[in-house]
Parts: C-alpha cells; structure tokens; sequence
C-alpha cells in the first residue's frame, strides 16, 4: 500500500496534517489566552488591608467590581457575598488603582503592552509615536497617543532619530495648522511639539552635541572638543508657528505638550500658551520663568529619572515644589534604564526631589493623571471608575519596590496577574 503512494501526494498529506496541528494548536492557545483575561462572571469582591482609591490610603475596606467597573468600595463587614460572587482575599496587601503613565515610547524599543500590563501600568499616553484612536482599556493596556511630534524642519527629534512615525517638520503657521487637524483626525489626545537645540549637560537625547547618550554610536568620544567645536543648535519652531498650533489644537478641545529642556524652549512655550511641559527641564530655568510657568497653570510631566544625570534637574524639581506646581508621574517607558511597568525610582525621585510624601507621588500616577487627561474616574476606586486595579503585599510605604511587580493586575475587571489567593 505504501509502495503506491507517491512522494508528491505524501508530503501533500504531511502538509494538511501539519497546518491542521498547526491550527487546533492557534485554537487551544486562543482559548487558554482568553480564558487568563476572562472577564469576573457577575461580580468579584476584593478584600485588602489597605485601599488606596487613587487620592487616600484606607484601612478595611473591601471593593466589589462588576460588568468591567468599581461597583461599590465600602467596609468589609458591609457586603455580604453570594452564590455568584467570586472573593480573593489579598490578606495584608495594598490595592490601588493602576497607574497611568504620561510620557511613554512603545514603538521606541517595540515595547510588548502586555510587558508593561503586567508590571502595573494600566494606561499610557505615548507621546512621540503612530497616532491611533484610543484603545484598550478591557484585558489590553489602554493606549492613548499624540502622535509624531511637531518640529521644525531638521530639528528635534528628526536630526537624530528620523521622522518615520516619531515627527513632523512644518513650515509655517498653516502647515502647522494642517498638521493639528490631521493628528485630532486621527485620534491623537494631545499634541505634542519639540523646543529642543540640543546640548543640554546630561540629557540623553543630546548625544548629538557631544554628550553621552547611554552608549549611543553618536556621542563624542572627546568632550574636550566640544567647547571648541561646539556644534550649531538644532533649530526649533518660531514662537508664531507654536502660537498657530496651540491655537488649533485648542480649537479643538485638545491640550499641547511641549517637549522643552532649557530656557529658550521654555520661554517660547511660555509666550505661546503651550499647556504641558513633557519633561521637568534639563538645564537649570530662571526662577522667574517657572514662577510665570506656575501663573500660567503649566503641568509639567517629571521625567525625573530618565532625566536624573541633568545638571539642572533637582534644583527645578524644587523650586517648582516650593511654588505648589503640578508635577504628575511619567518616566518615559523605553528609554535605557526606564522599567517597562511601574519605575519605583520615578516615585522615589517625586519624593526626595519634588519633597512629595508617598501618597503625593501615588496621586500624581492615578487620580491627577487621569483628572489631567479629562478622565476624571481613570485613576480612582470608586463607583463608575474603570475596574483597573494593582495590588502588591504589604504596604508601598515599607516596600515601595514592590510596585513594579504588582501581584494583582486588572484591566476593565479582567484579571491579568494573579499571584495572591485564588477566586473561590
């Protein structure tokens, strides 16, 4: 029997078994992925020592999620469970909500959202990136973008990362206009323009001017040169241009984040009406800049530790706490160095840096970032809020490492990780 079948006609077989394996195998996996975010039946009550609801640490209170939300947050002893009920007890643990980072790079290093899922950021702005309508949010990281980055022609970002997905260079005000327009058109929540010449001592995006950029091919090898051969600023949008784009985008509901550094950028996004600082600055700010800045209800994203080695950065942390500032947590995922999840050393630079307590630096990544996205329940515990929920054994306040490898993770009521007790 086997002498009459022809190679030909084998090897079809083997073929037909094989894509067959293949997709029972593609079906299996499927099911198993689904049902490891499989959303809580009817209703999943949460028991923890302590509850941060995105603006205050609580003591014994429990939280009950349904239909993919917060249903209820009251005292244990207040609910009573029922058949349809599912509990996980976290014991002596810490839940909050998940955190919300506001400067993000996915498409930098191709950062897996499930990566950054997992390690406790729920939400992202990806600030410099392909602009896409929102999405995620239900078993999936929430995504929210800008966009490219508006620029000048050759200037930042262009000059050393190219503009492929990550800029756009315009000439004039009604190119710029046009490029607000488009990105809204396209999803973008916010846009993003760069002020940035370059050279500031510290920054890793300046290795372009001779400084180090974390090992980058570019970075000069000899600083010594480089005050006799200092190369000339990248050049940045005029101040009508950013006017023109800041008015647009506000036409359009839409906030303009600048990514600024030193006190050229800083003064032209301040005489434009620029809302947001993408970063605390690099080099040291005139006291007198950032105190219009504070006049101005400027929010200013920290940044604090891809940002750390700047020569001007704690001194503006400070002076920017001192004048009551808004500072809110973004640590630039997919920078060298920066975590792909929650950054502790972020959290611990507000702290010590900005002279923020514990829960100043927890609301600046929940409850503010998701006010300052026009999300208002995003980042909170309570009733309506998305059910996107972390929580960590212990107290963040004696183990505030543990929060980048959270033992519970939800997203829109879907478990994600769960290293705690499992659901009755």
């Amino acid at each position: 029997m086997w002498s009459r079948i022809s190679a030909g006609k084998y090897f079809d077989c083997l073929h037909y078994t094989r894509y067959l394996f293949a997709v029972v195998l593609m079906f299996f996996l499927s099911l198993v992925h689904a049902l490891a975010q499989e959303p809580v039946s009817s209703a999943l009550l949460l028991h923890a020592a302590r509850v941060f609801d995105g603006n205050e640490m609580r003591n014994g209170l429990s939280v009950l999620v349904k239909n993919g939300r917060i249903a209820e947050i009251k005292p244990r002893a207040s609910f009573k469970a029922d058949d349809e009920m599912k509990i996980i007890d976290l014991g002596d643990a810490t839940l909050l909500p998940g955190f919300i980072e506001l400067h993000a790079h996915l498409s930098y290093q191709k950062v897996p959202a499930d990566t950054v899922l997992k390690h406790g950021i729920t939400t992202i702005r990806d600030l410099g990136g392909p602009v896409h309508q929102p999405y995620g949010g239900e078993g999936g990281l929430r995504v929210l973008t800008s966009g490219p980055i508006i620029t000048a022609p050759h200037g930042y970002p262009i000059v050393n990362l190219g503009a492929e997905n990550i800029a756009i260079a315009v000439t004039g005000e009604e190119e710029a206009r046009a490029a607000v327009r488009r990105l809204i058109d396209q999803g973008a929540v916010v846009i993003k323009i760069a002020l940035e010449p370059g050279g500031e001592t510290g920054a890793p995006w300046s290795s372009h001017h001779g400084h180090a950029h974390h090992g980058s091919a570019h970075a000069d090898p000899h600083p010594a040169h480089t005050a006799s051969h200092s190369p000339a600023a990248w050049p940045m949008l005029p101040e009508a241009t950013v006017k023109a784009i800041v008015d647009e985008a506000h036409r359009h509901r839409r906030k303009v984040s600048a990514h600024v550094a030193e006190t050229a950028g800083v003064r032209i996004a301040l005489n434009a009406g620029v809302d947001e600082w993408a970063h605390m600055p690099c080099d040291l700010i005139p006291e007198s800049l950032l105190k219009q800045a504070k006049a101005q209800n400027i929010t200013i994203v920290g940044t604090l530790d891809t940002l750390s080695k700047c020569a001007g950065i704690a001194r503006n942390a400070a002076i920017w706490a001192e004048l009551g500032g808004e500072l809110l947590y973004g640590a630039e995922i997919a920078h060298p160095d920066i975590p792909w999840g929650i950054d502790a050393q972020e959290l611990m630079h507000l702290m010590h840096m900005a002279k923020m307590k514990l829960p100043d630096a927890l609301r600046a990544a929940t409850a503010k970032a998701g006010q300052h996205l026009g999300l208002p329940l995003l980042g909170t515990i309570q009733p309506g809020a998305p059910a996107d929920l972390i929580a960590i054994q212990g107290n963040p306040a004696q183990h505030l490492k543990r929060l980048e490898y959270p033992g519970l993770v939800i997203s829109g009521g879907r478990i994600i990780v769960n290293h705690f007790i499992f659901p009755d």
